[in-house]
Formats: structure tokens, C-alpha cells, sequence
């Protein structure tokens, strides 16, 4: 039995694979309705839309219906999602279909196919619904050039549908309001009479039948022709789309078709042709917003996708979750066709075998299950691909493996993501179904056994593949280098899975998708496969990245020529070398930690002989001798034992001979340097990808490489010191360790002398240093913990530099002398022994030029950094003599006893003339101000200071402290006298200055007291003097004193002013009540006077006291002047008399009659004046009254001026 006869259907029959949305012929209908199968998942998204779907019926009208008439049907390239919505638009517009004299409607073909009485029943319902169904795939009729192109191609298919124009919305919008008159059929009546031609056939051409148009309008609508030019010359300006609108026009219809009348738009492949266009899916989702409100359930949107709608809104949800929530609430019905739905589709329309077959083919697969389960096995994947699970499913998918109906799906899916195939992929027109049907065709000749290679499905794909993919194939066809016909098939099924991450072009998995019988010889096809592979490669078809072949286009292959074409020198590849084994694989380990004593060893690295990184002052060497060394073949045992033993003994280490590292990182230097150069910025867009793509390989090589190496240096030869090693660590890096540790105690010879190491060495250096002077009066050499002998060999050093007069840096000593070969001690172990020599008084450390006392040390040496600015010296000890005189010099000017032994009463010292330093400084800045006495004798016990703190050791410090002894005693008083003036008694001296200054307000009044005068006159001393400090005492005294007196001239004067300010505002306050002035006169006029009597009452400067004096009589002019101001504007005013009215023409008896004269008001005797300043001295100016006539004339001038001042009715004020 062959193949194509185990079918229970022609396996080669038209079965219409691919369903188009504009395919609606009877034939294609009858077919995919016939044929249609309705599998398990299609059962459950049939129950949940009708579910939601009919309830939206009973809701009629109801917001919440309005909110869920959004569908959302997502699924795989191929998976039948189009099939999907196509069938329901079918039964929603209860579609009818024609065949061979039978006609049916849609719900008629699911008679078989829908076995739940209760969803046949609730189709049914739906479908007897008066419905219009619009069925559209968006991409073939969007113009992406417009503004908005989701809601003109809305618009566009709604006008389609009402007969109106589906391609210019602004004639559609004509037609529309022609058609609301009742006027459109008129219209097109009186066109056709005009134009001669059909409204239909002629509405594309707008703007050429102005004319007609113009005309027509006018017949119908009864107006002129003028009145349409102006919208006529630019219609679409007049025209304003919005979701708004276009939902409205949607109800208009549905009320003018009535209340159960429904709408359904069906708009395929909306994912793809939105994209990551958050605007485009920001606007389908207000347009099925709108037309869910404005509608109320009566209109619905029905779209598919590739991806699900979480998927198709990633990039929008990061932006913005608000609108990310909206979108997904307007699609509340969500249907997800997987691939189960696939598989179970091609298998009851392709494969569903007769009675005879099954039987057939069950014996067969029950004879060769266990083969079929070897045959069928794949490496290195990222899924599982499916198996045969019995014979049942063998039968049910043959002659296919179940793996096939995953691999395609995602082959497919592969080749119209990455843009290897035409439009005609990309946009639907194979299906799975197509392809399958495809490969089963081409085995219908073979015998029972033959089993789909992958390569038969690349001819479903072929003649839609872009022409640069399918030359490639097309030219190794023809290729005289090449195997045909089995090269050519190897370069298909590479270029299958070229872009299908979940499998591997290795060749195992290669040997199993080239299976065409269950009982192929897998070793043989391996052997041809690797064969083949071997061409392919050298004809740079294919690539290789480790064990993975990868098929290569064109433009692949020119770039894969170019980068074998990359010249690199010896010296790239060691040093890349270099960086892979010591920096990826063995971390970048510069230090080696010896975990005996706790030190970091640096060590150098070499590779091939090259030093890899910056060359370290370390004694240890490791070096890696790699096959890409010219003289790999001479480094026999015996020399590598040999070079091990040189420079005092390093490390050798030796990978086995291994080509495949040499090429494959020949081919990542080559390819990282290629895309390097060819990366300008001015490549075409295709370039760039597969320059990005060789990239990512080669990350992937890098790491191959990595894992490559790691092996090589776990199975390497260990040398050291001269020795065969054979570390036990399970990896290289814990081989080199091991390594490390032997070379370390073979050649580090005095590395014993250290006993004992400490636990926590910094902190045993804080214990030795805060320990009492009395333990550590004698320096143990011997015995203990103290690790003796490595003390001696440090002291030994140190006097040996001293004898030869050599400076001793700490740093050069620790890390330079004692942390390198012979001796390899821990920095801290050498900075502990430094220590315990300094506190045994063996030694000082000096920093900065000052010797560091104890105190001080422990913060000095606690960061390594400044060791390099520390230095060791021998010490010089001062005498006990010179101790003790130190000691009673201090006693004398400190007022204490200082302690025993050289550095404690160095320190003690020191510390006290520290003190001093620091509040002589404090006091010099107040000094300088020239407010506070005592600069020069301040300025002179620093500079005395100075001349011994400079010293920085405890020896020349002390002779200089002793040697100026009388100095420092006589400093000492004037410190006291300091310390008690600017420490208790700076306020009352402050107090002093204060009050000194405020007398001098009044210092022409006090001085003609004698008590004040000679109270300020001592205070003047006082603070003028040098050394003030013995009269402070007498300060609080004479404060007192004087400003008694003060404050009494102050009080007289204050009184006195105070009463005649008062007096001044009694005038004032009798003036305006004479007047009964208003309330804000009367604050004017009192504002002032008040204002100054306040001040007054403050006022502590009699000068000032009586200058305010004076200002108040000013204040008081001023409000008799405001006063008698607002009299006189209360004074009646003279009006003239109006001019008699000239009689005009025309004009009654009224107009004649003489006019009476207004009466005039006697005038009013004035109720107040203000009062007249009399001043005598400003009548007489002569100067002195001499004789009796120059009396008698100031006398008459005098009366004259009282007399007119009378006469005039003004009191008189004489000042």
C-alpha cells in the first residue's frame, strides 16, 4: 500500500488552505464552511462568544452590554484564527452558499459538527438576529498615508455597506446627508440626466465632474449653482472624522433599520498591521469605546492577532498603565487559538485514514515503536518536541512525526518575524494546513515506512521567499563543488531552522530531521550529513559556530568571505588567549591567598611566553603553555621541568594539543574585528542585521570558548619548582591553587620563621600599642607568641641601615624586604613586629617629619597607603637626668606632675603646650579685633611656643623644653591671667564697651555732673589699658554709678517733653470737635503728635528728646492747617446764574415762559480759625534792644500784628 491510498480523503484535493477575507465566492464558502472542523478549543471559544454575544441581546440598551462588544482572537501564524471570524461572519449574517443545485445556509453545515444541543440552539438564536456583518482584512484596506488610517478604513467599509463611496469619506459624507434629505436617489437620477454617466461608476473622479455635481445639487436641492462652489472647490476641509461621529452615523443606521438590528465589524490581522503603535491601538480602543456607548451593545468589533492583546499592548503598559487598563477592558472577550487546535485541524481534513490503513499502520508502529523512539530524538533544545505516544496517535498523525506540527508552526512563525520571506508570508497567504498537504503530496507515490524529511515542507514556503534567500539555494543547485542532490536538501532544512531559536543546527538534530525511513541507517546518514556539512562550509554556504551550522544567505555569505579574509597577527591571538584563561576562566586573579599565614601572593601571568596584564613586583609566575604556540611540540616534560625551576621557581602549565580552540577563536578575533570596521553608520538596514546577528554568535563562541578552555586546564600538566604536580582540585582554577600552594612552600625559605600567626593581626597591634608602658619596658626577644626570631630578623635589618646611614621606608621594609622571597610574611605579621620594636623603644616611626607618639600610631598605620610616607627609624633615648628636670619645668608651669618614662612625658608635655597653643590661637582672633586687650603678650607666647613644639621627637623636644625653663614660667602667669579674662570674664568687659558707647549719647550732660565726669573718665582708663585684668573688678561699680545719673537727666527731660506734647494734643482734639470733624480727620490730624509722644517715651538721648519736641509744635501747625482746610471746603459755594433758555421753533407755552432767578444764600459766618503764630523775636530783627525808641518800635509792631490777628477774628498763639 502506498501512501496517498491510506487517506480517506484525496490527500492532493482542493481544500482552499489559505482563507482570505475577500474570498467570498460560493464554491471557496461551500468548502470552508463543509470542511470546517470544529475542535475541541474551537468548541470552547464557540460557547464563550455566543455566551457573551447573546446576553448582550437581552441587554439590549443596557451600559453594561455597551462595555463587552470587543473580541479579541488571538493565534499563530496559521493557526485559523482568519478561518475563525470568517466562519462566524458567516453565521452571524446567516450567510447562504450554492453547490451543484444544493443551496444551505451556514448554520445548516453544523448539524454534524456541533453535537451540545444547548450551543446549537444558542447559534441558532444569534443568527436569527437581522444582522450586517463586515468582514475585512484592515492591511489590504488601510491607506497608511492618512492621518488616521484605523478609523477612515472603519469608515470606509461602513460606507461600502450603506452604498456610499468606500474610498473618499468626504463624497461618502455627501452622500450620507443627501440620503437623510430623502434627496439621494435623486441625486444620482438627476446626475445620470446631466452627466450622462452613473453616479457609481463616476464619484472616483470628484473633482473632474465638479460641474455635474454642481448642477445635480442644484436640481435637486432647489438653490443655485453658486451656492455648492465654495464647498464644491475643497469638500474634504468641510469634512471632520472623529470616533464621535463615526459612532453616531453607526446608531443612525442601526435606529433607521430598528431597535434588534445589529452590527458586527470583523477586521483581521489587527496586531500586525498596529504593530508597537500605541497611538493606532490607542485609537482602536475609543473607537470600540464609542461605538459600545453611543450604540449600546448593538455594534460590535471583532479583530484576530498574532499575539494576545497583553503581548500587542507591551510596550504601551510600561508608558502608560491607564490606557494599557482601558484598552484591555474594551476587549473583555479573548479567544486563544494554540497549536492543539492546529494539529487537530490538519488531522481530520488531511490525515484521517480509512478503516484498512489504521490497521496497517497500527501493526507497523507496534513493530518498530522502539526504532521509531531512536530515530526520532533530538539534543540540545529549548522545548520539547512531542513523540509518538501509541499507535493510535502514529495512525493518527502519519506519515508525519508529531514533533513536525510544532517545528513548522515555529519555522513559519520564524520566517515572517525576521523578514525572510515576501509579503505574501508575512501576511497569511500559507497556512499550516497549505504546507502540510504540500509535504503529504510528495510522498503519496512512497511505500508504507517513509516518513516527512523536514526539507519537503520548504516547498510550501519557496515561491514566496525573498529572492536574495531563495538564489542562494537556487545557485548551490548548480554549485560543481557540491553533492547534489543531498547538499542542496542539507542547505533547505538548515535554512528551515536558520531562524528557529528552540533547535539546534547540530548534527545530530540535523541526522533526525533528514529521517525519510523508519528504518534509515542513522549511522550512515550521519557520516553523509557531516560529509556534507564539510562542503557546504567550504563553499561558504553555511557557518559554523562551535557544533552549530548555521545557512547563510548572499549577502551571509559575502560577509562570512570577508571575515575568513581578516588578516590577524600571532601576537592578537596570544594576547586574546591570554585574556580567555586568565580573566574569563580563572576570574582575573592577580593574588594567590595562602591560607597558612593568610597573604595574598601576587603572581605574573604568561601566556605562550607573552605576560599577560601589568607586570606585578610579585616572586610567583604562572605560565600557560597553549597548542597556538609555535614551539608547543618542544615543550617536553623535561623542559617544562627545567623552566619551572627558573627565576627561583614559577608555575608551568601545559594544555593538550586541541585544534578546535586555535580555529574557533581565529574565527571570533576575525569576526569582532570585521564588525568593527564595518560598523559606519551608513550600511542598508538588512547589513546592519546580519553584522547584529554575527555578533550574538560570536557572544555565543565566546562563551564556548570559555567552556572550552575550562576543560583544557582541568586535564593539563602541572609543573613547579622542578616537580611533576598532580593537583586533586576538579577544576583548573583549583588546580593552579594547589599549584601556588606547593611553589610557596618550596621556595619561600624563611617563610618559618613566623611561628605564630595571628587571627586578627590589626587588632592584636591596637591591643600591643593601648597597653601600659610598664609592659613593654623590656623587649621580649625570646619565647611567647611573640615570634622571636622573626623579630631579631627585622631589628637586625633596621641596624644594619642605620649603621650604613640608609633611610628605612615602612612600605619598602614590608612589602620590598619581608613580604617577598625568602621571607613571604603577611604585611600585617611584619607591621605587628614593626610595633612591638617601637613599644620596646627599639625604634620610632616618623611621619611628616614628626616622630609619632603611641597614641597615634595605631591611626597612622591602619591604611597601607600611607606607609609609603612612614619611615623607620633607630631610636635616640634621652637621659633620666634631663627627665626629671623636664618633669619639675612642667610641674611648675602646669600645675601638675607628668609622668614617668621618655614617651609618656613627651606626650604629657607636649599635649599641655598643645593646649596652650590652641587657646592662645582662640584668643588672638578676638585680640585682633581691637575690641579685647592682651594681642602682644598673646602674639609673644605663641612665637615662644613655636620655637620647641617644632621639635617632632621626644629627645629634641625635651632639651629645648628644659633650655627655656624662665620662658615658660613667666608665660604660665600671663597664660592664667588669659585664660581667666577671656574664659569668665569677657562679659562684663563686653557689658563696659556696651555701656561706654550709650553714655556718649549724653557725655555733654553727664560731664557737668562731677560724679558722672569722673566715672567715665575711669572707665576710659580701663579700657584703653594694656593688662586690665586687676580692674575688672571695679567695672560693674562705675556701670552702675554713671548710668544712674544718666537715666535721671533722661527722665527730667522725657517728663517735660511728654507734657507739652500732651498740651499740643488737647489743641488739637478741642479744634476738631469744634468743627465735628470726621473720623478720618481727626486720625489724621492725631497721628502724628502721637506717633512722636511715643517715640519719646522711648528715646534714652536727650538731644533727641528735645529735637522731637520741636517736631510735635510742627505736627500741631500742620493739623490746624488740615483743619481749617476741611472748613473751608464745608463753606456754601457762589454759583452764576444759568443763561435764560433760548425759545426754539415750533416749541408749546412751556418753552415761552420767563425763567425765575435762583435765590442766593446769605453768607455763612465762619465757626473756626485757625490760630495765628506770633513770634516776638521774628518781629524784631535788629538784634538788641539799645534805647526807648527801639523798644517803642517793637512794642508798636508788636500790637499791630496782635491787632490784625484780632481784627480778623484768629486767636492768637504767641511762641
Amino acid at each position: 500500500m502506498i501512501i496517498r491510498e491510506l487517506f480517506d480523503k484525496k490527500i492532493d484535493r482542493p481544500i482552499n488552505g489559505v482563507i482570505k477575507a475577500d474570498q467570498r465566492d460560493d464554491d471557496s464558502v461551500w468548502q470552508e464552511l463543509d470542511e470546517y472542523v470544529i475542535t475541541r478549543e474551537l468548541d470552547v471559544h464557540f460557547r464563550k462568544f455566543f455566551d457573551t454575544y447573546l446576553k448582550s441581546l437581552d441587554l439590549s440598551g443596557d451600559m453594561d452590554a455597551a462595555g463587552k462588544i470587543g473580541v479579541w482572537v488571538s493565534g499563530f501564524f496559521g493557526s485559523g484564527k482568519s478561518h475563525f471570524i470568517k466562519v462566524l461572519s458567516y453565521l452571524l449574517s446567516n450567510r447562504q452558499a450554492s453547490r451543484d443545485g444544493e443551496t444551505k445556509r451556514a448554520i445548516g453545515f453544523f448539524g454534524g459538527k456541533i453535537t451540545d444541543a444547548m450551543l446549537a440552539a444558542d447559534i441558532k438564536r444569534a443568527v436569527s438576529t437581522d444582522t450586517d456583518v463586515i468582514l475585512f482584512n484592515i492591511d489590504s484596506k488601510a491607506d497608511t498615508g492618512k492621518e488616521d488610517p484605523i478609523l477612515t478604513v472603519f469608515l470606509n467599509v461602513f460606507n461600502e455597506l450603506l452604498g456610499y463611496s468606500p474610498d473618499h469619506p468626504h463624497i461618502a459624507d455627501m452622500e450620507r446627508w443627501l440620503d437623510s434629505k430623502g434627496k439621494f436617489h435623486d441625486f444620482q437620477v438627476a446626475y445620470r440626466d446631466i452627466a450622462g454617466a452613473e453616479w457609481v461608476e463616476e464619484r472616483d473622479a470628484f473633482y473632474l465632474n465638479t460641474d455635474s455635481i454642481k448642477a445635480a445639487l442644484a436640481r435637486v436641492l432647489g438653490k443655485s449653482e453658486e451656492a455648492f462652489e465654495q464647498w464644491l472647490d475643497n469638500p474634504e476641509a468641510a469634512f471632520h472624522l472623529s470616533p464621535e461621529n463615526f459612532a453616531e452615523w453607526v446608531k443612525q443606521y442601526l435606529d433607521s433599520r430598528g431597535p434588534k438590528h445589529r452590527i458586527v465589524f470583523l477586521v483581521d490581522e489587527i496586531g500586525q498591521f498596529i504593530g508597537q503603535d500605541t497611538h493606532m491601538m490607542l485609537r482602536l480602543q475609543t473607537i470600540t469605546e464609542n461605538l459600545g456607548t453611543v450604540c449600546k451593545g448593538r455594534a460590535w468589533v471583532i479583530v484576530t492577532s498574532q499575539e494576545d492583546i497583553e503581548a500587542v499592548l507591551g510596550d504601551l503598559k510600561s508608558t502608560k498603565n491607564n490606557d494599557f487598563s482601558k484598552i484591555q477592558g474594551r476587549f473583555r472577550t479573548r479567544l486563544s487559538l494554540s497549536s492543539a487546535n492546529v494539529d487537530e485541524v490538519i488531522q481530520a481534513r488531511l490525515l484521517t485514514k480509512t478503516e484498512d490503513a489504521k490497521d496497517v499502520l497500527t501493526a507497523v508502529y507496534k513493530d518498530k515503536a522502539d526504532i521509531l523512539k531512536n530515530q526520532l530524538s533530538f539534543t540540545n533544545t529549548g522545548m520539547t518536541f512531542r513523540a509518538f505516544t501509541d499507535s493510535n496517535h502514529f495512525a493518527a498523525v502519519y506519515p508525519f512525526a508529531p514533533y513536525q506540527f510544532q517545528l513548522v508552526q515555529k519555522i513559519f512563525e520564524a520566517i515572517r518575524r525576521v523578514g525572510a520571506s515576501g509579503l505574501h508570508l508575512a501576511r497569511g497567504e500559507r497556512s499550516m494546513l497549505d504546507a502540510f498537504q504540500s509535504a503529504a503530496t510528495q510522498l503519496g507515490p512512497h511505500e508504507i515506512g517513509a516518513l516527512v524529511p523536514l526539507h519537503r515542507f520548504y516547498a510550501s514556503i519557496e515561491s514566496f521567499l525573498d529572492t536574495a534567500v531563495k538564489a542562494t539555494i537556487d545557485q548551490a543547485a548548480d554549485n560543481p563543488a557540491l553533492d547534489q542532490p543531498f547538499d542542496g536538501l542539507l542547505l533547505r532544512t538548515l535554512f528551515l531552522i536558520r531562524y528557529v531559536d528552540e533547535i539546534k543546527g547540530n548534527v545530530d538534530n540535523l541526522v533526525t530531521l533528514f529521517i525519510d525511513q523508519i528504518d534509515a541507517d542513522r549511522l550512515a546518514l550521519r557520516n553523509k550529513v557531516e560529509a556534507s556539512l564539510q562542503r557546504l562550509e567550504g563553499q561558504t554556504l553555511v557557518r559554523r559556530n562551535g557544533d552549530e551550522f548555521f545557512f547563510l544567505t548572499d549577502e551571509e555569505r559575502e560577509i562570512g568571505r570577508g571575515i575568513k579574509a581578516v588578516d590577524l597577527s600571532g601576537g592578537e591571538e596570544v594576547k586574546k588567549l591570554g585574556e580567555l584563561i586568565f580573566d574569563e576562566v580563572l576570574g582575573g586573579n592577580r593574588k594567590h591567598r595562602f591560607e597558612d599565614t593568610k597573604k595574598d601572593f601576587p603572581f605574573n601571568r604568561f601566556c605562550d611566553q607573552h605576560p599577560h596584564g601589568t607586570k606585578t613586583d610579585g616572586d610567583l609566575a604562572v605560565s600557560v603553555i597553549t597548542p597556538l604556540s609555535d614551539d608547543y611540540t618542544d615543550w617536553h616534560e623535561a623542559k617544562c621541568l627545567m623552566q619551572s625551576n627558573a627565576d627561583g621557581g614559577q608555575i608551568i602549565v601545559k594544555l593538550r594539543d586541541d585544534r578546535k580552540l586555535g580555529r574557533e577563536l581565529r574565527t571570533w578575533l576575525q569576526t569582532e574585528k570585521f564588525i568593527s570596521r564595518a560598523n559606519d553608520g551608513g550600511l542598508p538596514a538588512n547589513t546592519i542585521k546580519i553584522l547584529r546577528d554575527r555578533a550574538d554568535e560570536n557572544r555565543t563562541r565566546w562563551d564556548t570558548l570559555i567552556v572550552t578552555v575550562r576543560g583544557l586546564l582541568k586535564e593539563a600538566d602541572f609543573y613547579a619548582a622542578g616537580q611533576v604536580i598532580r593537583p586533586k582540585g576538579g577544576s583548573g582554577d583549583a588546580a593552579i591553587r594547589e599549584a601556588l600552594d606547593y611553589l610557596i612552600r618550596n621556595t619561600f625559605t624563611k617563610l618559618g620563621l613566623l611561628k605564630h600567626i595571628c587571627q586578627d593581626p590589626q587588632a592584636e597591634i591596637r591591643a600591643v600599642l593601648s597597653a601600659p608602658d610598664t609592659a613593654d619596658q623590656k623587649l621580649q626577644l625570646d619565647g611567647g607568641e611573640g615570634n622571636a626570631e622573626a623579630l631579631k630578623e627585622v631589628l637586625s635589618f633596621i641596624r644594619l641601615k642605620d649603621t650604613a646611614n640608609q633611610r628605612i621606608i615602612l612600605h619598602e621594609l614590608i612589602e620590598g624586604r619581608f613580604g617577598k622571597r625568602p621571607y613571604g610574611w603577611p604585611e600585617w605579621e611584619i607591621l605587628l613586629l614593626v610595633v612591638r620594636l617601637m613599644t620596646g623603644g627599639e625604634v620610632s616611626l616618623v611621619m611628616d617629619g614628626a616622630t609619632l607618639s603611641r597614641d597615634k600610631v595605631g591611626e597612622a598605620v591602619k591604611t597601607p597607603n600611607k606607609w609609603r610616607s612612614m619611615t623607620v627609624v633607630k631610636r635616640q633615648t634621652v637621659d633620666a637626668a634631663l627627665l626629671q628636670k623636664a618633669r619639675n619645668i612642667g610641674k611648675a608651669v602646669f600645675a601638675k606632675m607628668g609622668p614617668d618614662g621618655e614617651d609618656a612625658l613627651y606626650t604629657f608635655l607636649r599635649t599641655n603646650c598643645d593646649g596652650w597653643v590652641n587657646n592662645l590661637t582662640g584668643y588672638l582672633k578676638l585680640a585682633e579685633t581691637g575690641n579685647y586687650p592682651g594681642k602682644d603678650a598673646i602674639e609673644g607666647g605663641l612665637s615662644l611656643l613655636k620655637k620647641f613644639m617644632a621639635e617632632k621627637e621626644s629627645y629634641g623636644f625635651v632639651q629645648r623644653f628644659v633650655a627655656l625653663k624662665s620662658d615658660l614660667e613667666e608665660l604660665s602667669d600671663r597664660v592664667n591671667d588669659l585664660d581667666t579674662f577671656y574664659s569668665s570674664q569677657r562679659p562684663v568687659w563686653d557689658a563696659l564697651r556696651q555701656r561706654y558707647s550709650d553714655f556718649q549719647l549724653n557725655r555733654k550732660e553727664l560731664d557737668q555732673n562731677a560724679d558722672a565726669a569722673a566715672g567715665l573718665k575711669r572707665m576710659s582708663i580701663i579700657l584703653s589699658h594694656v593688662e586690665p585684668y586687676s580692674f575688672i573688678k571695679e567695672i560693674n561699680g562705675l556701670i552702675a554709678k554713671v548710668g544712674g545719673i544718666n537715666d535721671d537727666l533722661v527722665a527730667k527731660r522725657r517728663s517735660h517733653a511728654v507734657g507739652k506734647i500732651d498740651e499740643h494734643i488737647t489743641e488739637v482734639k478741642q479744634a476738631l470737635e469744634q468743627v465735628a470733624a470726621p473720623p478720618d480727620l481727626q486720625n489724621k490730624c492725631l497721628q502724628g503728635l502721637q506717633t512722636i509722644r511715643t517715640s519719646v517715651l522711648k528715646e534714652t538721648s536727650i538731644a533727641r528728646i528735645f529735637t522731637e519736641q520741636t517736631e510735635a509744635l510742627d505736627a500741631k501747625d500742620i493739623a490746624m492747617e488740615q483743619i481749617e482746610g476741611f472748613v473751608r471746603s464745608k463753606a456754601p459755594q457762589h454759583n452764576p446764574i444759568p443763561e435764560p433758555v433760548e425759545e426754539t421753533a415750533g416749541a408749546g407755552p412751556a418753552a415761552k415762559a420767563d425763567p425765575q432767578p435762583p435765590s442766593r444764600p446769605a453768607p455763612a459766618k465762619p465757626i473756626f480759625k485757625k490760630p495765628r503764630v506770633v513770634i516776638p523775636v521774628a518781629i524784631h530783627k535788629g538784634g538788641y534792644l539799645k534805647t526807648k525808641e527801639d523798644v517803642e518800635q517793637f512794642l508798636a509792631a508788636l500790637r499791630k500784628e496782635l491787632e490784625d490777628a484780632l481784627a480778623k477774628n484768629e486767636p492768637i498763639e504767641i511762641r
